[in-house]
């Protein structure tokens, strides 16, 4: 997988959603948040916006 993960706190519009998921789930996301020196969001963030490329991508 390679995806780009985002640097921590680049200003844009922005709201906030809670997320329930498991514990093991949250390791995993943090560990990746610390091995690329940004922030768990993210993380979480980068992982959904790529997602959402890849699908248009398979749309056109």
């Amino acid at each position: 997988m390679s995806i780009n993960f985002k640097k921590t706190r680049q200003k844009v519009k922005a709201g906030y959603k809670t997320l329930y998921m498991t514990d093991e789930l949250k390791e995993k996301i943090s560990r990746l948040a610390k091995e690329n020196d940004t922030s768990f969001n993210n993380i979480v963030v980068s992982i959904v916006e790529d997602f959402f490329k890849n699908q248009e991508e398979k749309e056109e």
